[in-house]
């Protein structure tokens, strides 16, 4: 049975409690919340055996074979390495930490103890993302040119995305989907970023548009923000043809068009319970081959993305008491 030790009751929490609410032989053992109290009424809910008010309690347990990180972006940093420093690997939830700085420290903390550490980014390791590559590189949309992204929900009124304490703005949250897009197919030589951007009342990114220049010409426009609702598409266009993925942040169906007409549609798997799985299927995978980091979101791509994000908030003035 592979054990997984869960930092933070909120929502996020209990997605990952229903994808593996299926499986026999991996289990969500223990949750950790800032009082006794949550935690075991967390438990009591999901069926969880073990339930502890303080995080460090959780992760002195031997039983447990991964930590998930479940909190806000905040906290990302100081909860993955408390389960560092108490010997488990970790599974951080998307965006791994509030900057570069934070990424570089928790992953040279891991390696120097032996273990294994990703990103949750659960669209990196769903099975009809890499179909989408799988077409794209077969030829059939031509070569590929330009690629858009969007990613829009209506948020503004969310502590997490007004609080800079809490790491807010649409782009950790909604934007750190659309770049992902972009690199997973486009690749990471970009020479040329432009960006606009709307900021709300308290000082966050709440809209923002950024297109990328790679240096194959290639070029990606993205949209991301928590003042609207909208398609969620991602489109990779060719010279002969262009793949649409419906919905970026899950991608359920993929449609391949030629010359205008609808040749090939794909599906998410019928066994697929909301997705979250599939992050945990490789962190068991490569915990047992006792990998570090998963080839599917290596270190060294949370880092690079990491420091774009600082990059474009940067420009755009957004400051979190975390940065340097």
């Amino acid at each position: 049975m592979f054990r997984i030790g869960i930092i933070g009751a909120g929502w996020i929490a209990e997605k990952m409690c229903d994808a593996i609410a299926p499986f026999t032989d991996i289990e969500i053992y223990a949750v950790a919340s800032r009082t006794t109290e949550k935690a075991e009424a967390f438990a009591a809910e999901h069926d969880i055996r073990k339930a502890y008010g303080s995080y460090e309690e959780m992760v002195c347990d031997p039983d447990i074979d991964l930590v998930y990180i479940a909190t806000p972006h905040s906290h990302h940093y100081d909860h993955a390495m408390l389960a560092l420093e108490h010997g488990k690997p970790v599974l951080v939830e998307k965006a791994f930490t509030a900057n570069a700085r934070q990424a570089k420290e928790l992953i040279e903390t891991a390696k120097s103890k032996g273990l294994f550490i990703t990103e949750a980014i659960w669209t990196r390791y769903m099975p009809l993302s890499h179909k989408v590559r799988e077409i794209m590189e077969s030829g059939i949309i031509g070569e590929p040119r330009v690629l858009t992204a969007t990613l829009c929900y209506m948020m503004e009124n969310k502590e997490r995305i007004v609080r800079d304490d809490l790491c807010g703005g649409a782009l950790l949250d909604l934007g750190v989907y659309t770049l992902n897009f972009a690199r997973m197919y486009f690749g990471t030589d970009i020479v040329k970023t432009v960006t606009n951007c709307h900021l709300g009342p308290s000082g966050m990114d709440m809209h923002e548009s950024i297109s990328l220049s790679f240096a194959d010409g290639k070029m990606a426009n993205l949209q991301s923000g928590a003042l609207c609702l909208n398609d969620r598409q991602g489109i990779i266009s060719g010279t002969e043809g262009y793949i649409k993925v419906d919905n970026i942040n899950c991608p359920e169906v993929v449609e391949v068009y030629r010359n205008y007409e609808l040749v090939e549609r794909y599906t998410k798997d019928d066994d697929m319970v909301n997705g979250y799985e599939y992050q945990v299927i490789e962190c068991r995978r490569c915990i047992k081959e006792k990998l570090m980091e998963s080839p599917m979101m290596p270190h060294e791509e949370t880092i690079s993305i990491m420091k774009q994000m600082d990059d474009l908030r940067k420009e755009w003035g957004v400051r979190y008491p975390y940065d340097e």
